[in-house]
């Protein structure tokens, strides 16, 4: 673990690094190569007597793990401060949980050859969508909260089956989004989605809503609405619609 004043100095000494042990392993069997993994992070840390220690220690530690053998990954914090000052390109990875450190962190791995250098691969993408899919819960919530207000106000009268215990309050189950983008690390917003339109639609007193716990045992699986319906004991049943993520 190394300390820098500068985090610009902090990332060009890891590519000078990693760029010295790639031209030695280049002389070596291939059983002989040593290859390691750079984490740096911009953060606090707390300095008492011969060491250092906290979350900026901990990110950067994290950052490690989470890089290739012979890679770098540097957080959202260094990335601020010396993108466009080193001969280097970057792909965004995304925000990710780590352990033991309460927010999302923005991480980058570094792109070292040359014909990169100046590249910032997937940022301007992964912000737009995560923008999009805010946009999306957005509006979802919104029609959420007009079907319960057609449902309690304007809903037709069905004849219930006589066989089947309904709730007396208009009753609802909101079925797991699926997440359409195709990237499996963007469940969470579909996830997110439908856990935001539970909260929202269980806020009105007057309507009975199927917990998450229960609408999250049918995510992943082929089903049948009526079916839902009727293992539930409820009236009406939210689907996404195809694209809606």
């Amino acid at each position: 673990m190394a300390e820098f004043a500068s985090v610009v100095d902090a990332v060009r000494c890891a590519v000078e690094i990693q760029k010295q042990i790639a031209k030695r392993n280049a002389d070596l069997p291939e059983n002989r190569r040593m290859r390691f993994r750079i984490g740096v992070n911009l953060g606090d840390i707390v300095d008492e007597d011969d060491r250092i220690y906290g979350d900026g220690v901990n990110i950067a530690a994290r950052l490690e793990s989470l890089a290739e053998a012979g890679g770098i990954c540097i957080s959202g914090t260094a990335f601020d401060h010396v993108k466009g000052k080193l001969e280097v390109g970057y792909k965004y990875l995304g925000e990710q949980n780590v352990k033991n450190i309460k927010e999302p962190v923005r991480i980058y791995k570094m792109l070292l050859e040359p014909e990169d250098a100046g590249k910032i691969i997937g940022e301007k993408k992964s912000r737009l969508g995560q923008r999009k899919y805010t946009a999306v819960a957005a509006m979802l919530i919104l029609l959420a909260g007009a079907f319960s207000i057609w449902i309690y106000y304007f809903r037709p009268q069905v004849k219930e089956n006589a066989a089947t215990a309904l709730p007396e309050k208009p009753s609802i189950a909101v079925l797991p989004f699926d997440n359409l983008s195709g990237d499996p690390d963007q469940d969470y917003l579909a996830d997110g989605i439908t856990e935001n339109i539970i909260t929202a639609l269980s806020k009105i007193p007057e309507m009975f809503v199927i917990a998450r716990n229960s609408v999250f045992t049918y995510k992943g699986k082929p089903i049948k609405v009526q079916k839902v319906a009727e293992d539930l004991g409820i009236r009406y049943v939210l689907e996404g619609l195809p694209g809606a993520i």
